[in-house]
């Protein structure tokens, strides 16, 4: 297999608009990312409030946006891109993260997928290479669609370092999970790393081009990709390669990568990119790749939540259980993980976590984000602390329950039942 090139790239506020410049062209994004297509900066939102290292920086998109713009790339041809899930408010999310407020300032489109986009058959889109999926004509014998806007674009995902729950890490290759996918995304947990593998398929078929920007200044380990313990490593990685720059990433956190995370070893031996870093080029600030984070991971200390969903999907509650995850009854599984971690672990546990976390250059950058000056280069200041931002209490409580709410209102199986009784 002919070697892969991933650029880490060591920064700082001071300069991370200029590194993430650097980090791009280290590694050949303007060969990959055609200049007369549409370009889908595929935003993560790993969940709708505030939490180190679980969803896309602000500064991660300006700092993308910026390169574009400075290497020429029309802001007429970009636009960011936003998923929905079921237990995920992409709407709040692009707020509290601050994603909105880049997207405006920049004057880009921002699209919501499943707000008003046609979806098209995935067999209208890639043809025969469904013969070659390693498991979602299994899990959708009656077909799937994808959005059609997809087929022709380019597309940059834009990742965090992080640990998963039920892929070990996240990273590039999950990052098209909640946009490539149905509402019945739940569905391919069971096999979710064989789905990884097929997505990518699909991806390098009908996108004009595919590259990663991965934003490692805040990091997470744990059960992720919310409840995790935040770290600072001021880091950015970016590949044309999805699977080496996952690869890369769990290297970093301890992980062996062909051992570690199935998705990683399926795709590197389908050649779909390449999962051992023995083979992979590192650029740029290439002793960062020698670090070794000694990461628990995910599975270590798992919380309530993340040891269920594992019960269900991998041990003894899957037979009782899981058959419900595929009817009307389904939704008791969205109210439960919301309640959980929107109502009770963020603000016991992950509160405290945030406002460490915010104490930081970065947490000060994200509270101030739009406060303060910057630069070509970056910001020329952080400002100050902001521990108020993490807002509990009657208002969170509310919050909250509109989530869950929104988990069964929102959900595909209520809408299938408004949709029949509708034509009844």
């Amino acid at each position: 297999m002919a070697q892969s090139t991933v650029a880490i790239v060591r920064t700082t506020p001071r300069t991370v608009l200029e590194d993430y410049h650097r980090v791009m062209n280290l590694a050949g994004y303007q060969d990959v990312i055609a200049k007369d297509a549409d370009t889908a900066l595929k935003v993560n939102i790993s969940w709708h409030f505030f939490y180190p290292a679980s969803s896309t920086t602000p500064w991660q998109l300006e700092g993308v946006i910026g390169a574009m713009a400075r290497d020429g790339y029309s802001k007429s041809l970009i636009h960011a891109c936003h998923n929905r899930t079921v237990v995920i408010d992409a709407h709040l999310g692009e707020r509290e993260n601050k994603q909105i407020d880049v997207v405006n300032a920049h004057g880009l489109r921002n699209v919501h997928l499943y707000e008003g986009e046609e979806w098209i058959d995935v067999r209208e889109a890639v043809g025969d290479l469904t013969k070659k999926f390693l498991c979602l004509n299994d899990v959708y014998p009656k077909g799937f669609s994808i959005p059609k806007r997809f087929v022709g674009e380019n597309i940059i995902h834009l990742p965090t370092v992080k640990t998963h729950i039920f892929t070990t890490t996240t990273g590039a290759m999950k990052n098209a999970f909640g946009g490539l996918l149905n509402e019945h995304r739940h569905w391919t947990h069971p096999v979710i790393h064989e789905t990884l593998v097929d997505l990518l398929m699909i991806q390098k078929k009908i996108h004009r081009g595919v590259f990663a920007v991965m934003d490692g200044t805040f990091v997470g380990d744990g059960p992720g990709p919310r409840c995790m313990v935040p770290h600072v490593k001021n880091i950015l990685l970016a590949s044309s390669d999805q699977v080496a720059i996952d690869a890369v990433a769990a290297k970093l956190m301890g992980m062996d990568p062909l051992k570690d995370l199935k998705f990683v070893r399926l795709a590197h031996d389908l050649k779909l990119g390449v999962g051992d870093v023995r083979d992979i080029k590192i650029v740029g600030d290439v002793d960062v790749a020698q670090e070794n984070w000694h990461f628990d991971g995910p599975f270590k200390k798992m919380t309530f939540a993340s040891r269920n969903q594992h019960r269900i999907y991998w041990g003894p509650l899957k037979k009782p259980l899981e058959w419900s995850l595929k009817t009307w009854l389904a939704p008791w599984a969205y109210v439960a993980s919301v309640t959980y971690h929107d109502m009770f672990w963020y603000p016991l546990y992950g509160k405290p976590r945030v406002q460490a976390a915010l104490e930081s250059d970065w947490g000060k950058l994200f509270a101030n984000w739009g406060k303060v000056p910057q630069d070509e280069r970056g910001f020329l200041d952080v400002g100050q602390p902001a521990p108020e931002l993490v807002r509990v209490g009657l208002k969170h409580f509310l919050e909250g329950s509109r989530l869950v709410a929104m988990a069964v209102l929102e959900s595909p199986e209520f809408q299938a039942r408004k949709r029949r009784r509708a034509h009844v």
